[in-house]
């Protein structure tokens, strides 16, 4: 799209309501992996965090596909009129996916098989074909298929007296062509047992026939080793040939909140039915005939454009995430220390906290201090209650564990467990039975929304007193994940923001229809105003704009969708207002557009680390304003979620978030690109004579900086 392309369908003024002032949120995502794909390309990276990215981008596809196209096809089925604010039906949609994302996969399949797989090799870490290799190897792999692999494979023929075979979402599958003596020319599939073994199996060097060198790795991959002793499950059969195939289902679960009497019985059915849903893609290789891609599409009620070919000979390469167990420290990122605040080697959390409010910047900063305070909390006599909320935790969480020990020291203690958090609903589940067993309060969520706020509160005695300590962040509370995504935290005792936080929870886990919150800004569903209140700050920053012409905003977040929001600031740019956006993913404000958002640049940092804080920073006039949470700016956030956005309020941590944290991302050169009016996305690039800066590199050799007060 080019300025000329944006019309005034009136001649004289845009409309801000115009669909080509707005980008497609799926073909915003698909640029969004289009940029995690070109990380597995970037030499900068060592081989195996390349390798890494290249997992991301197809496990990002997988769920795109489960999600976001499913979706799309089932308003094509269901004849829904409703169009996003581009303007474009499902099935304009559709098409626009295909013609983006086609060419997307076919460049992850030149990259894995042309690029990494050879890179690989160089560094002595060889993908084999079983065919390749030599008599006594394949020998040794024939016992292990025998002993290993043989008796849990399940052979399931397709004729007049075999229905065709369930395909379950996204297992990996061998079609088998056999010459029957009688029956000419049958199929058969077998399900290769992905998950109960892995993917890739190494080669031992115990094992090898000749001795590997001990830094080298030897692999061949799951289903070449099923297909290479295929034989042995058709005995007195002649097979003519194997063919990889798999099959992605619609996994975007819908549950009857309303008519269910038990949440989380109602989402444990739905999770069930998952693996179960709609086909939405079929992969298939390259070599497989057209007559068996045929039967395959006819049997799944697939349409041709539904039929993904893969040309890599590796289907579901999320599966290279298992490489990155290679012990070859020299092909991975260089591992630093975390930081942990001075303070705390002094004295006690509740005592920093008291003194100072408490930032933290993960992964730079240690997570360790959130999981202490839970800790700190159970065991510590003075406490008399503890309230979080869990949305993603991970398994083996150090903070679930502590809530359970501090129901055990006889603290009450309530949990809000997020069942509906999407791919973590069954690990969510186990937590919530495991905290109830333990006689913790647990509360599953909210009918007709998702709890996604990030919050901790302890309310502690101290002088006869009572005084409530919390923490609040922008990411979840997974100590695994805390290594690998960029989220702000912060503890305060701030009497305001411990009140609200308890008007928030017992609004979830009781009746209230409380909208007025002290210094919080908080959506919940129709009872939300954190819409409102944003939209109102930028309106406060137009007004500036107006009378002293210094107005500026910089937002750094996720998403941006929500339309409401996208108007507001394309007002703000028409009103001169200068504003930065740092959008990790989906954006569907279109910059540059002349008239209407040419005060608005748009960068994307995808880098080492998953970029995750969401900061919304107001200048006002020198009063500035900076806030922290859990929402992005879409609808879901602001309409069909329980968020929380909350003040940073003392000067020191303020201005290190304005002026070092959110600064630095924006002049990043090394890892930024910009978005473009056409929706398109380009490199960064650092002026003539400067070095580049990649603003994750700098947090990392600055790390802790913000706590030097």
């Amino acid at each position: 799209m080019t300025p000329d392309d944006i019309r005034d369908p009136f001649g004289s003024q845009i409309s801000l309501t115009d669909k080509s002032l707005y980008i497609n949120r799926e073909i915003s995502l698909i640029q969004f992996n289009r940029r995690v794909l070109e990380e597995a390309a970037n030499l900068r990276h060592p081989l195996l965090e390349r390798v890494k990215f290249l997992s991301i981008f197809a496990n990002n596809i997988d769920e795109f596909m489960m999600i976001r196209v499913s979706g799309l096809l089932r308003q094509i089925r269901g004849g829904v009129l409703e169009r996003p604010p581009d303007g474009m039906t499902p099935t304009e949609q559709m098409q626009e996916i295909l013609g983006t994302l086609l060419p997307l996969q076919a460049e992850s399949c030149r990259c894995w098989s042309q690029d990494l797989k050879p890179a690989l090799a160089q560094e002595g870490i060889y993908i084999h074909k079983c065919k390749d290799l030599s008599p006594e190897m394949q020998k040794y792999l024939q016992k292990y298929f025998e002993t290993q692999i043989f008796p849990i494979l399940t052979p399931m023929t397709f004729d007049g007296s075999h229905p065709f075979p369930f395909i379950s979402n996204l297992s990996i599958n061998l079609a088998v062509v056999i010459n029957h003596p009688t029956r000419g020319q049958v199929f058969s599939r077998v399900k290769v047992p992905k998950g109960t073994l892995p993917r890739f199996i190494r080669i031992g060097n115990d094992r090898m026939i000749p001795p590997a060198k001990s830094s080298e790795y030897h692999y061949v991959v799951l289903e070449d080793l099923v297909a290479a002793n295929i034989q042995k499950l058709f005995p007195g059969m002649e097979v003519k040939d194997t063919y990889i195939f798999r099959v992605t289902r619609d996994a975007d679960m819908e549950i009857e909140e309303d008519e269910a009497s038990d949440l989380l019985t109602a989402i444990e059915t739905s999770v069930e039915q998952r693996r179960i849903g709609i086909p939405s893609r079929l992969e298939v290789h390259a070599a497989m005939p057209e007559w068996i891609r045929d039967l395959l599409t006819a049997k799944l009620r697939l349409m041709p454009t539904q039929v993904y070919v893969s040309t890599s000979g590796l289907i579901g390469m999320n599966d290279l995430m298992e490489l990155m167990d290679i012990d070859r420290p020299d092909l991975k990122d260089t591992p630093f220390k975390a930081s942990v605040p001075a303070c705390l080697a002094k004295e006690s959390l509740p005592a920093a906290i008291a003194r100072n409010d408490l930032l933290l910047y993960h992964p730079y900063d240690s997570f360790g201090p959130v999981v202490e305070f839970v800790q700190q909390a159970a065991h510590d006599p003075n406490v008399l209650a503890i309230k979080q909320t869990l949305y993603r935790t991970g398994k083996n969480s150090p903070i679930v564990h502590a809530l359970m020990e501090a129901r055990e020291e006889g603290k009450p203690v309530t949990v809000l467990v997020e069942l509906k958090a999407r791919f973590d609903e069954e690990n969510n589940i186990e937590w919530a039975r495991s905290l109830e067993r333990a006689g913790v309060h647990v509360i599953y969520g909210i009918v007709g929304l998702k709890v996604h706020a990030k919050m901790c509160m302890v309310v502690r005695r101290e002088q006869d007193k009572l005084k409530t300590y919390t923490h609040m962040g922008t990411g979840n509370y997974n100590a695994s994940t805390a290594r690998i995504y960029t989220d702000l935290s912060m503890f305060t005792c701030d009497p305001d923001i411990g009140a609200d936080i308890a008007d928030l929870f017992n609004a979830l886990t009781g009746y209230s229809k409380k909208t007025d919150y002290r210094k919080l800004l908080v959506s919940h569903g129709t009872m939300g105003t954190m819409r409102k209140e944003l939209i109102a700050r930028i309106d406060r920053e137009i007004e500036r704009q107006k009378t002293h012409g210094d107005g500026y905003l910089a937002f750094k977040l996720n998403a941006l969708v929500d339309e409401e929001c996208i108007t507001a600031l394309y007002r703000a740019s028409q009103a001169g207002v200068k504003i930065d956006l740092v959008v990790r993913g989906v954006c569907c404000l279109r910059p540059e557009v002349p008239g209407v958002s040419d005060n608005i640049r748009v960068i994307s940092i995808v880098g080492r680390f998953l970029e995750h804080t969401r900061i919304y920073y107001f200048r006002n006039g020198g009063n500035e304003e900076v806030l922290l949470g859990s929402a992005d700016l879409m609808p879901r956030n602001l309409s069909r979620r329980v968020e929380i956005l909350f003040p940073v309020e003392d000067p020191h941590l303020r201005d290190m978030i304005i002026h070092t944290i959110l600064e630095t991302h924006i002049k990043d050169t090394a890892q930024a690109q910009i978005l473009h009016i056409d929706g398109s996305y380009e490199k960064v690039l650092p002026a003539e004579g400067e070095e580049p800066l990649n603003s994750q590199m700098w947090m990392m050799e600055h790390r802790g900086i913000w706590h030097d007060y």
